[in-house]
């Protein structure tokens, strides 16, 4: 299917290009280790976790070894912790944080995600519990991550939850004061949640998912920026922006193969089976390994500047065709993400001016996500932060599509200051939020805004 240039160049990708496999995520479910019992129920997950997950490590690392393209992250999602664990308290929901945690320490993975809720139509007993315990849970553990899914296309957006996780987020942060708010670049807020994602922190196993599977998760913004200065500059002039998106398309289909081609000789060797490939460019703050320098490239001073929403949706629309010509079994979010503190590129043009919330907030209408680990000032009221999130939900609901927040408020901090997260979630100044000290009601009258017309697609 490609000829001899093209397997070169996958090769250069992988020797010169930072391609690699960003994530291999193992899911688990849970669903048969139920138990009113507490302790029964941690031995339980305990020990599923443990037998499926004890050599996932050393397999990708094998695997890895064996093609030459490393594996970044292992991790593992799990079935959402408010439905399996719905009897319990936010007292006990606290103690699963941490056995989890500790089963993460034990497989030697990077992140567990799945301590989630699915409030979209409402806050059942279980949900209550967890979102009570998200504080405190993420504060005092470090390898669990945490999302809640409050809208859906069908279901409209639980403004109730939208409230709740406001203060949540507010809380964590105070928790984790002295590391810069920590705690909440562990906590995804979304509207409709895709159920095999295998990037964290909004990672979970969906119901209906099989006992256990593997999904994977691929990356190389690197691999896409360097392919388009490679058109640029054979082209010399000539080109068009469909030539380079037929450049894009062409360049996320290799990448999508070498992800399937990990993920599915670790799912054979584990003896599990294999789900999805994500192909969502996910940035490092590695230089080279941008979102942002793709921007670049295209010919922008810097992302978010205007033309930046058409690139990105010019960028998102290929790397989608390309991996769906790719692999018959995409999933996930499968697109670009733009997270500010995580790319340094975007941290820069954030810092420079080049970017603003508003911008970013316009950008999320046609990406992947939404508004990705943006540290904002920590004296920011709940209404207003509640707004945010309300906003960010609207456009996934409205387009049909997934959106999140990954919102840090940072205490004792303002628009401008610098926070350091360390390793992947990177550094970046606080974004300027306009009127983040108001109290609006808009989003205390609570209840539902309904699903938009077009959710009635029966």
């Amino acid at each position: 299917m490609f000829d001899d240039q093209e397997i070169i160049s996958t090769i250069e990708m992988v020797k010169n290009e930072n391609l690699d496999v960003r994530a291999v995520t193992l899911g688990v479910n849970l669903f048969d280790c139920i138990s009113h019992d507490l302790q029964i129920f941690k031995k339980n997950i305990r020990t599923k976790i443990v037998n499926h997950a004890q050599h996932l490590v050393k397999t990708c690392d094998d695997v890895g070894e064996k093609y030459g393209i490393k594996v970044v992250n292992k991790r593992i999602s799990i079935s959402p912790i408010a439905l399996v664990g719905a009897c319990f308290s936010s007292d006990q929901m606290v103690e699963i944080a941490h056995e989890l945690d500790d089963i993460a320490k034990q497989v030697n993975i990077d992140f567990i995600g799945g301590f989630s809720a699915l409030v979209e139509k409402g806050i059942a007993t279980g949900d209550q519990a967890l979102i009570d315990a998200l504080p405190r849970a993420l504060a005092n553990t470090q390898r669990v991550c945490a999302s809640v899914n409050v809208a859906t296309t069908r279901s409209g957006i639980n403004m109730d939850a939208v409230l709740a996780m406001a203060k949540t987020i507010k809380k964590a942060a105070q928790l984790t004061s002295d590391e810069d708010g920590l705690a909440c670049a562990k906590l995804c807020v979304f509207s409709n949640i895709p159920q095999d994602m295998p990037f964290m922190a909004g990672a979970y196993l969906g119901v209906g998912v099989a006992d256990a599977v593997i999904n994977v998760g691929v990356s190389g913004p690197g691999v896409v920026k360097s392919a388009i200065d490679r058109h640029l500059e054979v082209q010399q002039g000539l080109t068009t922006l469909g030539k380079i998106a037929e450049t894009i398309k062409r360049t996320a289909c290799k990448v999508t193969r070498v992800g399937e081609l990990i993920g599915r000789e670790v799912a054979q060797n584990l003896d599990i089976k294999f789900g999805v490939v994500d192909l969502s460019l996910a940035p490092t703050p590695t230089v080279g390994d941008s979102i942002g320098e793709i921007f670049q490239a295209l010919g922008l001073t810097n992302i978010g500047v205007p033309g930046s929403t058409a690139a990105l949706a010019m960028l998102n629309d290929a790397v989608k065709k390309g991996g769906a010509f790719a692999s018959s079994h995409v999933g996930g979010l499968s697109g670009a993400f733009i997270p500010v503190s995580e790319d340094l590129n975007i941290a820069n043009a954030a810092d420079k001016g080049f970017l603003s919330l508003e911008k970013l907030e316009s950008m999320t209408c046609v990406c992947s996500v939404g508004l990705d680990m943006v540290p904002i000032p920590g004296d920011i009221t709940v209404e207003c932060l509640a707004g945010i999130i309300a906003d960010e939900m609207a456009i996934g609901m409205i387009n049909s599509k997934t959106t999140a927040t990954r919102l840090i408020p940072v205490p004792g901090k303002k628009a401008g200051d610098r926070v350091y997260f360390g390793g992947l979630l990177g550094k970046a100044r606080i974004m300027n939020v306009p009127n983040h000290s108001l109290r609006d009601q808009f989003v205390k009258y609570g209840g539902r805004i309904p699903a938009p017309i077009h959710s009635m697609k029966n």
